[in-house]
């Protein structure tokens, strides 16, 4: 199975939704979970992971992890090419690196070596990042994934989710 996460944040609280699906060419998630949390960390420059981190580790108790074959999060796994963690990252070593995590974000970071993946015809591309499996790879994935447009269908799913 592989995760895909997003969170939404409000005054009230947080909303994360995962998409699971089986294969990266999925036309769509089997399922798509949504856990609601209370207000979560305020956001520090540099330092979303503890915002979104804990939400995730949370909603991972829900699932076998030996399961797992990829974790897909909504930003960048690494900061820099100096090895800087963002939220993919820590997850990863949250996870004892077992399970490989998938970075993919829409606006460039500053200093990453992310990959950049154009997909339908949008000018705009992704940009990728990943441990425990080579960017090269997850680079792939990203581009076998369904759906005619920029953002994959899944997760284009797991986006709208987040909104309610």
């Amino acid at each position: 199975m592989i995760l895909a996460f997003d969170a939404h944040y409000q005054d009230t609280g947080s909303r994360l939704v995962a998409a699971i699906f089986q294969d990266w060419t999925d036309a769509e998630a089997s399922t798509l979970k949504t856990w609601t949390f209370g207000l979560a960390a305020d956001y520090a420059p540099g330092q979303f992971y503890l915002r979104e981190l804990p939400l995730i580790m949370a909603a991972l108790a829900d699932f076998d992890l030996a399961e797992v074959k990829a974790i897909v999060v909504d930003g960048y796994v690494y900061l820099n090419d100096q090895g800087r963690l963002g939220l993919g990252g820590h997850l990863y070593n949250e996870l004892d690196g077992k399970i490989p995590v998938i970075g993919i974000a829409k606006s460039y970071f500053r200093d990453t070596n992310a990959e950049a993946v154009l997909r339908g015809e949008s000018k705009k591309p992704l940009y990728v990042t990943s441990l425990g499996m080579p960017q090269a790879e997850a680079a792939a994935h990203l581009r076998s994934m369904a759906g005619p447009y920029r953002m994959p269908d899944i997760l284009a799913a797991v986006d709208r989710g987040t909104k309610g």
